[in-house]
């Protein structure tokens, strides 16, 4: 993603942007390939929602936080893939600047588009064009209010979600399929991973035996939905890097619909360290059920944490893999 990092820093070097000299600078939305080094040291503040980018970037000594914090002198803004989340992001940042406001995206994220509607609420720059994107900015003012969003929204079964996050508009159909192939006896203690705004732990929540369930999920935005949907006291929610967590004991189950894609580009290696994490957390007799798209080679990954790896159910869309005794040691079994 060097062209996304390389038009800041053109922009910043030739001095076509003026930061000030000594104010904090907001960041928002960047991943761990954007290159932050033209941005002055030790005053930007990372400001995402998503853990592993939290983490990424407080490790290399960055403030971080999920929401603004005061007043800044400039913010840039990384354009996000959905259009609703993305003017979210520009209202907020307009809200919080007393100066310029930097954005930056690339075409397949819709940067046109946004250019074009920044145009007729500010006085915009020339865009600087590079690597199949676009980089613009303008002064903070008013005129961006009504981009701010509505904040959550109600969905099929009374579910709330908010924009951006996966699945927003209705109940993911994988999801839903999963749910319902699920056995009634889960055992006392289960995991959902990448357990979104809730709807799957809502769902495993319906067994009485349950003791309790834990939903971990890397999106701060989808974890405060997952809040509001689900009331019941067993769960336990964690804003936390899947392939990271670790439980405080072993777990009966694992129930995961993982993500399959980084950006725009399907990454079969985000399931697989899905269900490594899972082997992990398992007591020696536990299991795992997983459901993926009917393409996703997830199977041999399976069979080398799992002693019995079978499909359990499945149509031309989604396939259900059932995993059962992990192979591996783990520091949490019992």
């Amino acid at each position: 993603m060097a062209g996304l990092h390389s038009r800041l820093t053109l922009a910043l070097e030739a001095g076509d942007v003026v930061l000030p000299e000594a104010a904090r600078i907001a960041v928002f939305g960047p991943r761990p390939d954007h290159d932050l080094s033209a941005l002055p040291e030790g005053r930007c503040h990372i400001l995402t929602g998503f853990r592993p980018d939290h983490d990424h970037f407080a490790g290399q000594g960055h403030s971080c936080a999920v929401v603004p914090e005061g007043r800044y002198g400039a913010s840039v803004v990384f354009l996000p893939r959905a259009k609703a989340l993305a003017r979210a992001l520009v209202a907020q940042a307009v809200a919080v600047t007393d100066g310029v406001v930097i954005v930056d995206g690339a075409k397949t994220d819709g940067i046109e588009s946004l250019l074009k509607d920044c145009r007729k609420r500010a006085a915009v720059s020339a865009p600087l064009s590079k690597a199949h994107g676009k980089l613009f900015w303008f002064q903070a003012g008013p005129g961006f209010e009504d981009w701010a969003g509505d904040g959550p929204q109600e969905i099929e079964g009374g579910f709330v979600t908010a924009p951006g996050v996966f699945s927003a508009d209705g109940i993911d159909p994988a999801s839903r399929f999963l749910a319902d192939h699920l056995p009634v006896k889960l055992g006392k203690s289960v995991a959902d991973l990448g357990g979104g705004w809730g709807y799957l732990s809502a769902r495993i929540l319906e067994r009485a035996d349950i003791q309790v369930l834990h939903l971990v999920e890397a999106d701060h935005a989808a974890l405060d939905c997952a809040r509001r949907n689900i009331a019941d006291p067993r769960a336990v929610l964690h804003w936390e890097d899947v392939t990271r967590w670790r439980p405080e004991a072993a777990l009966d189950t694992v129930v995961t619909n993982p993500p399959f894609h980084a950006g725009r580009a399907a990454d079969p290696d985000l399931g697989r360290a899905f269900i490594a994490a899972a082997a992990a957390m398992l007591k020696p007799g536990g299991q795992l059920w997983l459901v993926a798209n009917r393409h996703l080679p997830y199977e041999t990954a399976m069979g080398a944490q799992f002693r019995s790896v079978e499909e359990v159910a499945g149509d031309a869309r989604f396939k259900i893999l059932h995993g059962k005794g992990p192979k591996g040691p783990s520091r949490n079994r019992s």
